[in-house]
């Protein structure tokens, strides 16, 4: 049986000064050059890559970025909610300065494991939402026999490397250090 290789890719940078999470941030300028980059990386190599299919998140930086890529490759995008950022809730799209004034002191990496944020999920929530979906799409990936890309966020992405590690998932620290269009390889046998 031959491999099957996933290739997860943090979105693009979004414009500064917003709380990200469920919010609907766009682009900015150089996350839009970044993303164009990427998708031409991934033509000018698709037959060593041999993308198959594009799964996003439906949160709007992910698709933006998706869409770039789809665009070149001539490839649908099919949205996957569950592999959203951690819901942030009354804080999603907010300035910093605001949130910082209304919320003062309130930040993911310091919520309790089952604290949520207003409105929002709590880190055990969050966790729970992409294990499930995780176990779903890569078994999904598996079957299908097709090589494929997933756009996502940075907070699912370390979700989903602690359970390929078997390293205990923490909201306190970032353990895998992923970039904006970074790009992490998964192969499944």
């Amino acid at each position: 049986m031959s491999s099957v290789t996933l290739y997860i890719i943090r979105h693009a940078e979004e414009i500064e000064g917003l709380r990200g999470g469920w919010s609907s941030t766009v682009l900015s300028r150089s996350g839009t050059e970044k993303s164009k980059e990427l998708a031409r990386f991934f033509k000018d190599n698709q037959k060593q890559f041999n993308i198959k299919k594009i799964f996003s998140s439906d949160i709007k930086r992910a698709i933006l970025t998706a869409t770039e890529i789809s665009n070149l490759l001539n490839l649908p995008i099919y949205e996957k909610e569950n592999f959203r950022e951690v819901n942030n809730g009354a804080l999603a799209g907010m300035r910093n300065e605001d949130a910082e004034k209304e919320y003062p002191g309130l930040y993911w990496k310091k919520l309790g494991w089952d604290e949520t944020y207003p409105e929002g999920e709590s880190p055990k929530m969050f966790f729970e939402r992409i294990s499930q979906e995780w176990k779903i799409f890569s078994e999904q990936v598996k079957k299908s026999g097709e090589n494929t890309i997933l756009v996502t966020h940075g907070g699912v992405i370390q979700i989903i490397l602690s359970i390929i590690t078997g390293r205990p998932y923490s909201n306190k620290k970032i353990m895998f250090p992923v970039s904006n269009c970074d790009i992490i390889k998964i192969e499944f046998m």
